[in-house]
């Protein structure tokens, strides 16, 4: 059991709550965006991986133009995984977020700008505190023009030689299934407890080293 799954079971028990482990559920504004509403909306989406989802979460909502942050998993084999199999390594998916957004508003570009700055490019299957493959970064691209972009920002940053190597992948987004709803706007719902994993798991620090003030 990963450390962010042992202070969730933990949470659950002292709020006398239980966990539940249940996908395909969400809850708010995310929950009405579906595909066609997104489409007949003009909005666009944009799916990355960057470790734990609570995290990922917040840096996007501050943006103009984000209509949506929804936490799920994409990348792996199993039909319908529940969090319980994701963290547990064995579906092969990996924790992401996906965006709906206005591309009228906010561009892809910036998106993607926000995600580098938003993870620690440099190692392979973990992120911070949370270990494994299920924490892998990842971008996974909607459109041809997304691969471009994705592909183009990533040889920026290599060419940049700000870090010895960048192993986050790009890939064709596959079939993203939308995580269980309590971990929808975690970090809205359960603030006190989100700061705490945040701070314990060490990802503001390391952020800094890599990235300096944001």
């Amino acid at each position: 059991m990963n450390h962010r799954r042992r202070i969730v079971v933990a949470l659950g028990i002292v709020l006398g709550l239980g966990v539940v482990f249940s996908s395909g559920q969400t809850e708010g504004k995310s929950a009405s965006l579906e595909k066609a509403d997104v489409e007949e909306r003009g909005l666009a989406r944009a799916t990355f991986a960057g470790g734990c989802f609570w995290c990922m979460e917040p840096p996007f909502d501050k943006i103009d133009g984000v209509h949506a942050t929804i936490s799920g998993y994409i990348g792996g084999e199993k039909d319908n995984p529940t969090y319980k199999e994701v963290s547990a390594g064995i579906t092969g998916h990996t924790e992401a977020v996906q965006i709906v957004y206005d591309p009228k508003v906010v561009d892809y570009q910036s998106l993607l700008d926000v995600f580098w700055h938003n993870i620690d490019p440099t190692v392979e299957d973990r992120q911070f505190c949370d270990w494994g493959s299920q924490y892998r970064t990842g971008i996974f691209y909607h459109d041809a023009d997304q691969e471009s972009a994705a592909r183009a920002s990533k040889q920026e940053l290599v060419d940049s030689k700000r870090f010895p190597r960048v192993v986050t992948e790009i890939t064709e987004a596959s079939t993203f299934y939308v995580a269980e709803t309590y971990h929808q706007n975690y970090y809205k719902k359960n603030p006190g407890h989100y700061q705490r994993y945040r701070r314990g798991c060490g990802r503001d620090q390391r952020l800094h080293e890599l990235w300096g003030d944001q």
